[in-house]
């Protein structure tokens, strides 16, 4: 299979009962309509997928049923916390299906300064499994971590390292990065994970985006980026401003609540049934339901006959 990361790839959500169960119907039914919209590829077990409340044979359940779904290429989520349970999930994911991994920050970061032979050994002995790797700078406020310039070119240099999603929210370090991983002599996709700046990421570098909002308002970005790609520019800018808006509201304050929020939407369009979490996650409140409604009427995904026949969850 050839991995094309230039386009949408969106971090899908994980439909839930209300017990916190996994809903495999609803994911299956998910899926199917999220490959429908055109995405290059999928990203499944990362944190918009509630991956880090998952349990290793969850995720590998999730992964069978996505790969059974489509033949998409999936990118899945790496995320240790040792390099040994790594690499387990590593192989185990592969053989559920993956086709690239995406390599979360893990605990062992967490030092100032941190050791580069840390993540270099991690993502070395991930990349002996075989499958391409995608490296990732995320945000502190989301348990990541941002590297330091020598930690950027060393990880990036690994073999099997084929992109990074930079996910700091930050547009100068998202240029600072982008222009360094550019002069390194093997070429480097740069994936945006900045769901605060989605199409202004691709004025800066990007040439994909593996990002939480994708999970959404789908067929919108795809059309943005390919407006882009191809030059038309006010097309272009005219869905970013509309992506943008229902973003900015998806990810506003507190962050961690982004991930309910996108099962909110999905629900109030009709894709999900139920916007349930897992517990320690919580759902949200009647007003922050009934605000998210009204700018889905705005970015026009729903109508005003819409709004009102969407019923409010018990």
């Amino acid at each position: 299979m050839t991995l094309d990361l230039n386009g949408l790839i969106p971090a899908t959500v994980l439909p839930m009962h209300d017990d916190g169960s996994i809903d495999e119907p609803a994911l299956r039914s998910y899926i199917s309509w999220v490959v429908e919209q055109g995405p290059v590829a999928l990203a499944i077990n990362v944190d918009t997928g509630e991956g880090p409340h998952l349990v290793h044979d969850e995720k590998v359940r999730v992964l069978e049923v996505v790969r059974s779904t489509t033949d998409i290429p999936l990118v899945v989520g790496i995320a240790g916390p040792s390099t040994a349970a790594a690499v387990r999930q590593a192989h185990d994911f592969r053989e559920a299906g993956a086709d690239a991994f995406l390599v979360f920050p893990i605990p062992a970061y967490l030092s100032e300064p941190l050791d580069t032979r840390v993540p270099v050994a991690y993502h070395s002995a991930i990349a002996e499994v075989g499958l391409p790797l995608i490296m990732f700078q995320l945000q502190p406020a989301l348990a990541g971590v941002n590297y330091d310039p020598d930690t950027l070119r060393a990880v990036a240099s690994v073999e099997g390292v084929v992109a990074i999603k930079e996910a700091s929210f930050d547009a100068r370090r998202f240029v600072d990065t982008a222009r360094l991983l550019e002069e390194l002599p093997k070429p480097i996709t740069i994936l945006t994970g900045n769901d605060n700046f989605i199409l202004e990421s691709f004025m800066l570098g990007a040439t994909g985006a593996l990002i939480g909002f994708g999970a959404v308002m789908t067929r919108e970005q795809v059309a943005m980026i390919a407006a882009w790609s191809e030059g038309r520019i006010d097309e272009a800018q005219a869905l970013g401003r509309r992506v943008q808006r229902l973003a900015d509201v998806v990810f506003a304050r507190p962050v961690g609540d982004y991930r309910v929020r996108l099962k909110e939407c999905l629900r109030l369009l009709g894709v999900l049934d139920a916007a349930h979490v897992r517990l320690p996650l919580l759902g949200l409140d009647d007003a922050e339901r009934a605000y998210l409604t009204g700018v889905l009427v705005e970015v026009g995904l729903l109508d005003e006959h819409q709004r009102d026949a969407r019923p409010v969850p018990a």
